[in-house]
């Protein structure tokens, strides 16, 4: 199975494109909150984005990730309080909507990209549904994998740093729990942490 993420070859040409001709890429650090405004939409340059909304109650709700060479926005949603915070250094591409309107080979491009996105919802709200705790780990952790990992020598590295409040909130349980489901999977050897704190799937 392939973990690392796909892309599409004429996003990376769309991308270097717009940097040469000098459309104005914007930085975000990790943990930055991304403005999202209703008259256009982001492109991811280079780093991955986390997607989510807030219940009334404070609790957060994770929707999926944008990775490089994809979008997101307010406008492709209707959630009053849709969230974008950066997992890492971000750098982001804005389209207004009457550039996406002209531009066949870019509306194409947002399409497939939409349609990945709707698939890691559904992965997730599938995992969400399990009654197991481990089940909704186990599967979240292949997920991660496959939307986020790259193979390395000693497993699947997940590019993003996460902590263990991202994994309980990400599969609807508390802290102290997916801590304690977390380190045995460690000790039978699943798992296992770099020393800066990177995930790696065995």
């Amino acid at each position: 199975m392939v973990l690392a993420y796909s892309s599409f070859p004429y996003s990376t040409y769309l991308l270097e494109k717009n940097y040469q001709e000098g459309k104005q890429i914007r930085l975000y650090q990790k943990g930055e909150e991304i403005p999202l405004l209703d008259q256009g939409i982001w492109q991811v340059y280079r780093g991955f984005v986390e997607l989510g909304t807030l219940h009334t109650s404070g609790e957060e709700v994770l929707l999926g990730w944008a990775k490089p060479d994809s979008f997101f926005g307010k406008w492709l949603n209707h959630l009053p309080l849709y969230r974008a915070i950066p997992l890492s250094e971000v750098y982001l591409i804005w389209y207004s909507l009457k550039e996406i309107e002209t531009s066949h080979n870019l509306a194409q491009l947002m399409l497939n990209q939409v349609i990945d996105r709707i698939r890691q919802t559904e992965n997730l709200l599938a995992i969400v549904a399990m009654k197991r705790i481990e089940d909704r780990l186990n599967h979240f952790l292949s997920l991660l994998g496959e939307e986020l990992g790259q193979n390395t020598d000693q497993g699947v590295k997940i590019q993003v740093r996460l902590t263990h409040q991202n994994i309980a909130n990400a599969i609807n349980t508390t802290r102290v729990t997916a801590t304690k489901i977390l380190g045995s999977l460690q000790r039978q050897g699943k798992i296992k942490w770099t020393e800066d704190r990177y995930l790696i799937i065995k």
